[in-house]
This record gives C-alpha cells, sequence and structure tokens, in this order.
C-alpha cells in the first residue's frame, strides 16, 4: 500500500528516542522528510545523521514559546515545505498526588501541555488543505495509570483540545489526530517497570492484563504513527487511537 508519504515533510518533535524517533523512522523508510527536535544539540544531530540524508535535527524545547515558529520556518527552509507535525513529549515526572510538588507541574504544564498546544496552533495557522496535527498522547487519556498523577492530568485536556481543534480546522482540510500509546517497549516504560521492587514481575503482570500478551515495539508504534500521518488516512480526524495490544477493553 502506498501511504503517499514520498517527499511529504514533517516536524517530529522529542524524536531522539522513543516513540517520536521510531515515528521519524517509519516515515523516512516511506520516503517523507522530516525534522526532528530535542532539547540536547549534540544528541539530536546524532540522531538526525542516522535517520539520513532525508532528516534534519534542531535542538529545541517545547517549552520556549519561539520554538513553534523556528520549527516551521526551518522545515521550509531545508525542506521546501511543510505538510504536518507530530508534538511528542517526554512524560512528566512520576508520583502520586501528595508527592508532586508545584515545580514539577509548572515545569509540565509549559512543556508537556502549553507548548503542544502552542505547535499545534502555530501549525494550523500555517498548513494548508491536506495538513495534519498529531499528538502522542497516553492511554492516561482514558484511564488514570497510578504513580503518572501529572500525565494523568495533563494527556485528557490535550486530547479534548486536539478534538476542538479538529472541529476548527476541519473546514480547511486539516486533521488532527491523536496515538494514545500504552505498554511500549521504551526506555522510558521499562524506567517506569523499574520503579517496582520486581521490575520484572510488574512487567509479566501488565503482559498478563494486554490481549496480546506483550509489549508493543517502537515499531510497531512508529508504524501506525506514519499512517495516521499519511495521506492514506486523508478521512480520519478528530480520532484517538489507542495503540496498547487491546489493553483498553471499552469501545
Amino acid at each position: 500500500m502506498d501511504l503517499g508519504l514520498k517527499d511529504r515533510v514533517y516536524v517530529i518533535t522529542g524524536a531522539t528516542r522513543g516513540l517520536g524517533n521510531a515515528a521519524a523512522r517509519a516515515l523516512v523508510a516511506d520516503g517523507a522528510k522530516v525534522l526532528i527536535t530535542g532539547r540536547d544539540e549534540k544528541t539530536v544531530a546524532e540522531a538526525a545523521a542516522e535517520l539520513g540524508d532525508n532528516a534534519r535535527g534542531l535542538a529545541a524545547d517545547n517549552a520556549d514559546p519561539a520554538v513553534a515558529g523556528r520549527l516551521i520556518a526551518a522545515a521550509r527552509e531545508h525542506f521546501g515545505r511543510f505538510d504536518g507535525v507530530l508534538i511528542s513529549v517526554g512524560g512528566p515526572a512520576p508520583g502520586f498526588a501528595a508527592d508532586n510538588t508545584d515545580e514539577q507541574w509548572e515545569s509540565a504544564f509549559e512543556s508537556v501541555f502549553l507548548g503542544a498546544v502552542r505547535l499545534a496552533r502555530s501549525a494550523a495557522a500555517e498548513l494548508g488543505e491536506g495538513g495534519v496535527i498529531g499528538f502522542v498522547l497516553s492511554a492516561s487519556v482514558h484511564e488514570p495509570i497510578p504513580g503518572l498523577t501529572i500525565s494523568n492530568g495533563l494527556r485528557p485536556g490535550l486530547a479534548g483540545f486536539a478534538k476542538s481543534l479538529a472541529d476548527e480546522v476541519g473546514p480547511r482540510g486539516i486533521r488532527v489526530v491523536g496515538l494514545l500509546p500504552s505498554r511500549i517497549d521504551t526506555d522510558r516504560v521499562r524506567q517506569l517497570d523499574a520503579l517496582s521492587a520486581d521490575p520484572e514481575a510488574a512487567r509479566a503482570g501488565h503482559e498478563s492484563r494486554i490481549p496480546l500478551r506483550r509489549y508493543g515495539t517502537p515499531e510497531e508504534f512508529g508504524r501506525t504513527a506514519a499512517f495516521f500521518l499519511s495521506p492514506a488516512a486523508s478521512y480520519l480526524t478528530g480520532v484517538m487511537l489507542p495503540v496498547d495490544g487491546g489493553a483498553r477493553h471499552g469501545f
């Protein structure tokens, strides 16, 4: 199946590793060009080099109000066009309601929530028909995850924003989509498992509750993201798609 990605240009934030990097790899493999970001300049340069000639890297912090305009301008400068953005940020600090500090909440709000909103608004202003705005969110959009209270507070709000934005930009032919990963085998998920007294038992317990009985791979997530961002998904908008091996049991 031809996804129609050849020579299309996407900005992928938080793409030096994990889910953002997996999405960038899948997009490039299918012919797209990507501008990837991360906070560390050296790490970004190395990740872009690994992706090859159809990738460029730019050190950027989503919490910086000036970042959105810089990224879109850089995509156009390097590749001559801008077709969409996938907004992915690292997970906020773990913890429970009684543990997380005001500073942790404020930092997460700036990067995870407001930074994503700014990027999406800027992209919406610059995209034309056929453009797409994607969010990497979390299974916590539907059900809180114990020990991730800040994420539980912010991710559902972003999903609500994404749904509203889909209604607003849909008449212009711009799509807005969300991906809700659960137990994907990334460094972040392994770190969360390691918070347990017995990480192997914690993983086995999670796997037992997933119908496919295993964690997903970053490559599986990346391929799903590439499809969602591609012209092949041209009639999908306002959708929040669980990428979770069936872990969400509701409709």
